[in-house]
């Protein structure tokens, strides 16, 4: 298979015929391949290569049908790569280690102790103030949890 050129080739040798490419059920890019019938008639591979190696001895149906999801070039991987060896790193598994310690409790406990799983507003000024509130709430709660702790009661503000 030679993705750049668009060209295949059975197990036997025999070039295919690129009869299309389309998107599939995920959005991958495929493209599909077909051997001609009277290359797959004589060969002594078709039961191997071929689900209905049948199919072959009559004038109706296909040659042997291939089809390749055409990977993503390595460009467009490039940022991945890069912030794979970020996180792996020394440092990056550090920061990443304090980011799970500092943010993710607060959308954790935004999330399963407040219900916010969808906003229930729409457009981008009222889910801000919705945000906000649900923030607000957030610190207020840490506020008055860690004063009580240090056994100083909020006072007048």
């Amino acid at each position: 298979m030679d993705i750049k050129r668009q060209r295949c080739e059975c197990p036997a040798g025999n070039s295919l015929t690129l009869i299309g490419n389309d998107k599939d059920q995920h959005g991958n890019h495929k493209l599909f391949f077909q051997g001609k019938l009277s290359q797959c008639r004589g060969c002594s591979l078709r039961s191997k290569c071929m689900r209905r190696p049948e199919a072959a001895n009559s004038r109706i149906g296909h040659g042997r049908q291939v089809s390749f999801i055409v990977t993503p070039n390595i460009e467009k991987s490039e940022p991945v790569e890069w912030m794979k060896q970020r996180i792996d790193s020394p440092l990056g598994k550090q920061i990443y280690e304090e980011r799970l310690a500092v943010v993710e409790p607060v959308f954790g406990n935004i999330r399963s102790n407040k219900g916010l799983d969808r906003f229930s507003l729409r457009g981008k000024e009222k889910v801000n103030g919705q945000w906000l509130l649900y923030s607000l709430v957030h610190n207020i709660e840490k506020i008055s949890r860690y004063s009580s702790m240090s056994g100083s009661g909020v006072t007048g503000v």
